[in-house]
């Protein structure tokens, strides 16, 4: 899996723990489980990480280079412990120094440690040292706040979460199995400590402590994510978070050098387009110098005819577009048609993760420009194996195909981030359209760019992996085309009161608000789903949704019909309302234990009225659906339709009670005007985001 860390376990230093259970148990026949991080490292691989041991040799710069974070388990003599049998529990120097470089680079360390910790004979101390992080001999009792009434299983005492991030969302409950406690540097943080009847009272039992470029996790007892202990209260959950936490971020990958060539093709094609595009009306005829777009029109010719070995996949339709584009300078550049390039084009049929196609339409760009000048883009097909795999087997959607940008004219220098065919200017509608093309590159860039600002003005605490989720923007692009995936499917499926795509209706806009929320409250609960089922991403699809409907949505764009805004605020009114987010003291909190649930109860409000719909007239379910979002999102003092039914025209139906609908009838709250203010400019920023 792309961007999930790359996780190395060491068992090459006499180890009291092995991710191998035939090791195990082999170590402990009588009871593996007291040897085994199995279930560890298997609770890994459902998050997506890859999971490895090192065996043997020294661990080398080489070794680490490949890794994002290392773990290393209670190194021991075999006179204390059983263990792996493999090298000597002291890392030498030069071992340890390559660890430190590692680190300090931007990799990541998890340590865990144990009560008692001098008498083990390895120099975990040495290592710990290069961190400002020591570890104390002694056996913490604590029989007032213990597991099953043994004074030596403690339970620790949570910290609060940062304003920056939060280590134990969703994990705040950890038996400490004879532990000892810990002590750090002054910018370490303090995940769990002893209780105030303890005995060491208040002393740390988990650290996180960043050093250099990377991240250090230091835990006083190696048991708690044992194979017979995993499974005891938030631990798996905590498991997980921590080494997200600690994991190194992976760097873009970036363009292919052997790009470079055709970059700068494209780019005279782009240039050629560009100064075409001002002759131009918006119906796409040239109503400018005529002889000077001839002149244009064969320049893009030569440059589509250069480009187009390099696509031979759509060479039918590159020929087809230099033929449009001959055909309407022979009609004198009136409206253009390109019916034929359009018929010839299919993506669809060409879902290979990595393709490439150049396009050249004259087209309008949908949430861009209304004019339908000449465009050209070039893209690269978003479809990786695991995602190919979900559309066949669960979630077929053959229309579907995910793009990402590699170079566009100014048309795309815009908030679109969609490639439709129905935006094509032709002489007639074609009977269907057979693929839609939906930017993931661009929606990931804007998720990051304004949730990470929007954490950072509402001082949110971040979990790990919504942390990661944010700084990567190759994992962002993977959560976006599964969210798309099963957002583009659900319009189609369900208990349906109306046509599907009715944006070509004449409907109260909060009709569309519904229909979209609808699908990605779908999304949400299909991704549960899948996240119990072990698929990697669907843990990332949950935030992606939460954090663009509750950030992005109500703040982007006009409050003109704002039907994406709408439907963001009424999710965060939903869960503000039932206490899963929480906005005190000017900083925003979530439950993430009850994220889910809220979500599944909105989905369950919105489905009602969409089953009860069915049965009702198209002015009560109108009705219905405006008062469903009142419930949660104060409508206008001056709405009409909140009044109700006899305050709505009696004549002219529909156009009279849709033109009743206020521009803006269910307005911002002072949180969300409030929100816009600040952060305004960073979603003006986003306007033609590059990834």
């Amino acid at each position: 899996m792309r961007a999930f860390p790359r996780v190395l376990f060491d068992e090459a230093h006499n180890e009291s723990w092995t991710i191998r259970r035939d090791v195990a148990e082999t170590m402990n026949p009588g009871h593996p489980d007291d040897n085994s991080y199995a279930r560890a490292a298997e609770s890994l691989r459902r998050l997506g990480h890859t999971v490895a041991a090192h065996t043997g040799g020294p661990v080398t710069p080489a070794l680490l280079a490949a890794q994002d974070v290392l773990v290393v388990a209670h190194p021991s003599a075999d006179r204390w412990e059983r263990t792996t049998g493999l090298g000597s529990p002291v890392l030498p120097v030069e071992e340890l120094d390559a660890i430190e470089d590692y680190v300090t680079a931007g990799g990541g360390l998890v340590v865990l440690a144990e009560c008692e910790q001098e008498k083990y004979g390895s120099n975990l101390a040495e290592l710990l040292g290069r961190f400002g992080v020591t570890v104390t001999h002694t056996t913490v009792q604590d029989p007032r706040n213990s597991h099953n009434g043994v004074a030596s299983w403690v339970l620790g005492v949570p910290a609060d979460p940062s304003h920056e991030e939060d280590p134990l969302a969703g994990a705040r409950r950890a038996c400490f199995y004879r532990a000892g406690v810990l002590t750090g540097p002054e910018h370490a943080s303090v995940l769990f400590r002893t209780s105030p009847t303890a005995d060491p009272a208040d002393a740390p039992l988990a650290l996180a402590v960043r050093h250099g470029e990377g991240r250090v996790v230091v835990v006083a007892d190696s048991d708690l994510f044992g194979d017979d202990s995993i499974g005891d209260y938030d631990h798996a959950a905590l498991w997980g978070n921590l080494v997200t936490w600690a994991a190194r971020v992976p760097v873009p990958t970036g363009t292919q050098e052997n790009a470079s060539g055709a970059r700068e093709a494209f780019l005279g094609l782009k240039k050629a387009v560009e100064a075409l595009q001002p002759l131009q009306a918006k119906d796409g005829s040239v109503e400018g110098d005529r002889d000077r777009a001839v002149e244009l029109i064969a320049e893009i010719i030569d440059h589509v005819v250069r480009l187009a070995p390099r696509f031979p996949h759509d060479e039918a339709y590159l020929t087809a577009v230099v033929a449009d584009l001959r055909k309407w300078v022979e009609q004198g550049l009136g409206v253009p048609d390109f019916l034929d390039s359009l018929d010839a084009f299919h993506p669809d049929a060409q879902r290979i993760d990595g393709l490439e196609h150049l396009v050249v339409f004259p087209m309008y760009t949908q949430n861009g420009s209304v004019r339908r000048h000449l465009e050209a883009v070039w893209i690269r097909t978003v479809w990786p194996k695991w995602l190919a795999d979900l559309e066949g087997e669960r979630y077929d959607n053959p229309l579907f195909v995910p793009i990402a940008f590699e170079e566009f004219t100014s048309g795309y220098d815009t908030n679109s981030a969609v490639l439709f065919p129905e935006t094509v200017a032709v002489r007639q509608t074609p009977a269907r359209f057979t693929w839609g093309g939906i930017f993931c590159d661009r929606e990931a860039a804007r998720f990051r760019a304004v949730s990470g600002a929007a954490a950072e003005t509402l001082k949110l605490a971040l979990p790990p992996d919504a942390a990661r989720l944010i700084a990567s923007q190759e994992l962002a692009q993977d959560t976006f085309v599964l969210w798309d995936l099963i957002h583009d499917r659900t319009h189609s499926h369900g208990d349906l009161p109306f046509d599907p795509f009715m944006i070509k209706q004449r409907m109260p806009y909060w009709l569309y608000s519904l229909e979209e929320l609808r699908c990605d409250l779908t999304a949400f609960g299909e991704a549960v789903k899948l996240e119990r089922e072990g698929v990697p991403h669907a843990r990332y699809v949950q935030i992606a949704i939460l954090f663009d409907r509750l950030f992005r949505f109500p703040i982007t764009g006009d409050r003109v019909r704002n039907y994406d805004g709408l439907g963001g605020q009424l999710l965060f009114a939903y869960l503000h309302r039932n206490d899963v987010v929480r906005w005190t003291d000017n900083r925003l909190s979530v439950d993430w234990s009850r994220v889910a649930d809220g979500v599944a109860d909105l989905r369950g409000e919105v489905e009602k009225l969409y089953r009860d719909g069915i049965d009702r007239s198209k002015l009560a379910h109108w009705l219905a659906a405006h008062q469903l979002v009142a419930a949660y999102v104060e409508p206008h003092p001056a709405s009409v339709w909140h009044r109700g039914v006899d305050a709505l025209p009696v004549e002219g139906f529909p156009k009279a009670v849709v033109d009743a609908v206020l521009s803006d009838e269910f307005p911002l709250s002072m949180f969300y005007e409030a929100l816009r203010r600040k952060l305004g400019d960073v979603v003006e920023s986003t306007r033609g985001i590059r990834a």
